[in-house]
């Protein structure tokens, strides 16, 4: 096929999804407070004006950014409960954990663009879309797991020890603290 050298143009949508993971990356390294929409237009490769044009503004953006994150998990742990053959509730959230910590050693900016979001949860708009995925996330464990609420307690707090873990990269670290938390 021969080409015309025309540049074929992107769609708002391709768009967007390159301005969710170079956004993912900058808000994972730097918070909400500390980057700016300069440097995500610039690493997703469009002009501030084009991502203003995506997204009002930055809360916008990053409210999008933690919307994106929480359909990303959703995703992960809904393919780990289809390859389960069990549904014993233990089973099926050692099937969703499992699927978790292997996006996170994929993708690790997922794990921090969250914990920075946490961070910035005193944001109106920001903390409304972290309960949000807060609320959606248990909802969909609880439907998918039947497990009790003693037991998603016990998973969401394991969860958010291994997402400090992975900020700390304590994983990485051979001392004695980092082997009790992490199990290793």
């Amino acid at each position: 096929m021969a080409t015309t050298g025309k540049r074929q143009l992107s769609t708002a949508d391709e768009r967007r999804a390159t301005v969710m993971q170079t956004a993912m990356h900058a808000f994972a390294a730097c918070g909400y407070y500390g980057t700016t929409t300069t440097q995500v237009a610039e690493a997703a490769g469009i002009s501030q004006a084009y991502l203003y044009r995506l997204f009002p503004n930055k809360e916008a953006l990053f409210v999008a950014l933690v919307n994106h994150c929480a359909w990303l998990m959703r995703e992960r742990m809904s393919d780990a409960v289809a390859s389960v053959t069990s549904t014993d509730p233990v089973d099926v959230l050692a099937a969703m954990g499992s699927s978790f910590r292997t996006m996170v050693v994929e993708d690790r900016n997922l794990v921090l663009a969250l914990l920075q979001a946490n961070g910035a949860a005193s944001e109106p708009a920001i903390g409304a879309a972290m309960r949000d995925c807060y609320a959606k996330q248990v909802e969909y464990v609880r439907a998918a797991s039947r497990a009790s609420d003693e037991q998603i307690r016990a998973f969401f707090a394991e969860g958010m020890l291994a997402n400090v873990l992975v900020a700390l990269d304590a994983y990485a670290v051979d001392a004695p603290w980092a082997r009790t938390l992490t199990g290793q």
